[in-house]
């Protein structure tokens, strides 16, 4: 195999994390959330409790829509608004126990659809892809690498 380049081997992660996440995004519809709902309630879980502008941020969209966003999850029982004890003006947005159950079994049918792709890998291929992902996260996660527990 001839040598690759940064810029080709970026081409390439690139392509296929799109198509990883359009596969695994088959499985949100499980979830009954839509896709902006479940996009929050995962940045609420994993890096929660945060300020609404600090969420409306994380997800790319303006506050006053990160509003209604955060309006449904708490009518669906799965986010709540509490005061933020160091600014009084503020609140911060935590998940529930029913939106971080309702997370971790929305994340295991996006890793189960993943795992049946690769299915027919070899224990090396899966090695080598075990190495890639975790050169991945070391690189472009908000936090260092380690296993999540959502217990």
């Amino acid at each position: 195999m001839a040598k690759k380049s940064r810029a080709d081997v970026a081409d390439l992660l690139h392509s296929s994390a799109i198509h990883v996440l359009r596969r695994a995004r088959e499985e949100d519809k499980q979830s009954g959330l839509s896709p902006a709902r479940l996009s929050a309630l995962s940045v609420v879980v994993f890096r929660g409790p945060l300020t609404l502008g600090a969420l409306a941020e994380a997800e790319g969209v303006r506050p006053a829509t990160m509003t209604g966003i955060v309006n449904g999850l708490e009518r669906d029982g799965l986010a709540r608004r509490r005061p933020h004890r160091a600014d009084g003006r503020s609140v911060l947005i935590d998940a529930t126990a029913a939106g971080r159950r309702l997370l971790a079994r929305a994340r295991a049918r996006r890793i189960d659809g993943i795992a049946e792709r690769l299915g027919d890998l070899s224990a090396d291929q899966l090695a080598v892809l075990w190495e890639a992902g975790r050169l991945l996260e070391e690189r472009f996660a908000l936090r260092p690498w380690q296993p999540l527990d959502l217990d």
